[in-house]
């Protein structure tokens, strides 16, 4: 393997001048010793030590992207868009799961700091309040938050509409002639499952209904939380026509318990979700859901947090991308 000194020795010129035009310094280097230099590491195959290049730029040219769930289909989708965004920067990416574990959370910041990244996409846990976020801020770690809201203002952040797309979804199930709707939120502590929740209820005061005539119930985000609350539901009496969920794992589990129970889906009762995962496509009948811009969403973020570690000005802390409904087979017109 070439070193640095084969390097300078091929191209006749100091460590030192090679060490420049590693770390894109131009004084004291010509245009033309620089093409040299660029010659004779692309002929030996020399790849510079990211570490030691790092104690001089004080990059490791490395993000961390903390997540929450890396099993819920809808995260590896913003993993990618982070990831792909991050390599045309010439970046790459530590990949950090904490199971919406707030002791995680702590885990990895601290190795993300010892590994020294330039700085970290973080989707926190489900607390609206993180002491981590001050954690980043006193290693004045650049960071930009993704997906779920903290209720700290003058953070850099991107987010999913999540209030107006389940507005939407809901009010298309008034559309489609229901009265009686019934939701499965997700967990009270989430700032996401409170925007979506209120998105909900708007829908519910544009169309004349009181929450007192409508049943709700909490979930986790995940299958098991779906079924759990379906359960609960049914246990309650099937007085609705329809159940909204705040993300389709939960509502894909609400479809296995009424199925369970002999419910038809949508004859019986229609079924909406939140995310439009891959897999709300696939299982039958196929799921109306709302589509968020996930790929998007990851690298609009890596963006924003590439700027911030080049001291670039934001032109905006908080960028609100737009979700779409997505009409599938799972509502039933009711008259």
């Amino acid at each position: 393997m070439a070193t640095i000194k084969d390097v300078a020795r091929k191209a006749n010129v100091s460590i030192t001048t090679v060490s420049r035009v590693i770390n894109n310094k131009t004084e004291g280097v010509s245009e033309e010793t620089r093409e040299r230099i660029l010659k004779v590491m692309q002929d030996l195959n020399y790849q510079p030590n990211r570490i030691a290049r790092g104690l001089v730029t004080k990059r490791t040219n490395t993000l961390g992207l903390i997540l929450p769930d890396i099993a819920n289909p809808f995260f590896p989708e913003i993993a990618r868009g982070v990831e792909d965004t991050a390599n045309i920067y010439g970046y790459n990416v530590i990949l950090c799961n904490t199971d919406d574990r707030t002791d995680k959370e702590e885990l990895y910041i601290n190795v993300l700091k010892e590994k020294c990244v330039d700085g970290i996409v973080f989707t926190s846990s489900v607390n609206p309040v993180s002491e981590h976020i001050k954690q980043l801020m006193d290693y004045k770690m650049p960071f930009v938050l993704l997906d779920r809201y903290m209720d700290i203002d003058h953070l850099p952040g991107v987010y999913s509409d999540g209030y107006d797309g389940m507005y939407q979804i809901t009010r298309y199930l008034f559309e489609m002639g229901h009265r009686d709707i019934a939701y499965i939120g997700g967990p009270s502590l989430s700032a996401t499952a409170k925007h979506r929740y209120e998105g909900f209820e708007y829908a519910l005061r544009e169309y004349g209904v009181g929450l007192d005539d409508v049943l709700i119930e909490e979930g986790n985000y995940k299958i098991s939380g779906g079924k759990e609350a379906m359960a609960r539901l049914v246990e309650k009496g099937m007085d609705f026509t329809a159940v909204a969920c705040a993300n389709d794992l939960m509502a894909v589990g609400a479809m296995e318990v009424l199925k369970d129970k002999g419910y038809r889906i949508p004859e019986d009762v229609s079924v909406t979700g939140f995310d439009d995962i891959q897999l709300s496509g696939l299982i039958e009948p196929k799921l109306t859901t709302v589509a968020q811009p996930c790929y998007e969403m990851g690298a609009v973020a890596t963006r924003m947090l590439i700027k911030l570690i080049e001291g670039q000005a934001l032109e905006e802390q908080e960028i609100k991308l737009k979700p779409r409904l997505v009409i599938r087979n799972s509502v039933k017109r009711v008259i």
